[in-house]
């Protein structure tokens, strides 16, 4: 059974990265939880910093439908990994430890479906201890479009922000803070 770690999160962001890399200028934020990018995907968090609880899980094919309420949130993205080395990682710390591989079968596309619960207890706070949970399981499937399996107000007014392809999107301050201080290095 795997366990959940906690991952610190700055700004409101915790990675599913391939290699570290992060091309947040590709990041398709329209779903409100799951930013899928070029490679990899970011996690949009409830809280702005600190701690939140993730435990990660790779399969080899797709889970079963998830009917557990314990989840708020559910979405799945597509996730391109082209090095094979997808990981949690903290944005500010790198990859989380004692969390497994989220590409088990080497480089190509997968399917990754976060689980969130506890996004709207302390929005846009600070919280030391963890009031937010993730699920993150990924398997090997080709590119489709991202799924909203169980929705809430957050993703419901989530930005409709275009695909990565069209021009730039117009973004929320803090992802635009985010996306200068990854383009800083």
């Amino acid at each position: 059974m795997a366990t959940a770690h906690n991952v610190y999160v700055p700004e409101g962001t915790f990675g599913v990265l391939d290699a570290g890399e992060i091309p947040v200028q590709t990041a398709d934020w329209s779903n409100g939880l799951a930013a899928s990018m070029s490679q990899g995907a970011l996690i949009v968090t409830g809280i702005h910093t600190g701690a939140i609880q993730a435990t990660a899980t790779a399969l080899t094919g797709p889970p079963a439908a998830s009917t557990d309420a314990f989840w708020e949130e559910i979405v799945e993205v597509s996730v391109n990994v082209p090095t094979g080395l997808l990981r949690v990682e903290s944005l500010e710390r790198g990859p989380v430890g004692g969390l497994v591989s989220l590409s088990p079968a080497g480089p190509g596309w997968y399917r990754l479906r976060v689980h969130a619960r506890g996004r709207n207890i302390l929005p846009d706070k600070v919280s030391a201890e963890p009031v937010e949970d993730y699920l993150l399981v990924t398997w090997p499937a080709p590119q489709s479009d991202a799924d909203i399996i169980r929705s809430s107000n957050r993703i419901d007014h989530a930005p409709n922000m275009p695909q990565p392809q069209q021009p730039a999107p117009t973004r929320s301050p803090e992802q635009e803070a985010l996306r200068r201080r990854l383009l800083r290095g």
